[in-house]
């Protein structure tokens, strides 16, 4: 399927299809028109990097998985892990933006909020 059609079914456009090409995501064949040729499987592959990425995955996360999730069964076991692993970096990513609320509501009101923060005593 030409780039133009698979766009059109994956719900994206072709730049974002040639980047993932750039990237390693999808590849095609290119035919002796210069044309871009994909495989049909490559819409359902598409979708399931949108999702990733709607569940918080890198492209960079989809692209180092992605060979073995394309193969796995689309089960629970499969993707337990994966998904493990991205709630303990989200978790971790909330502690950090908790902090930096906690520092940046600290430093209302004190007249330049770039000094360091006034120590108590």
């Amino acid at each position: 399927m030409r780039i133009g059609e698979l766009a059109a079914q994956a719900g994206t456009s072709k730049d974002t299809i040639r980047f993932y090409e750039k990237i390693g995501l999808v590849s095609g064949q290119r035919l002796a028109n210069g044309y871009r040729d994909f495989p049909a499987e490559t819409v359902a592959w598409l979708h399931y990097v949108r999702t990733a990425q709607t569940l918080g995955f890198s492209l960079a996360e989809i692209a180092r998985t992605g060979d073995a999730l394309r193969e796995a069964p689309d089960t629970a076991e499969a993707l337990s892990a994966l998904f493990e692993e991205k709630i303990h970096v989200v978790d971790a990513r909330m502690a950090e933006l908790t902090a930096l609320r906690a520092e940046l509501a600290e430093r209302v009101g004190t007249g330049c909020p770039l000094r360091p923060a006034r120590q108590p005593g």
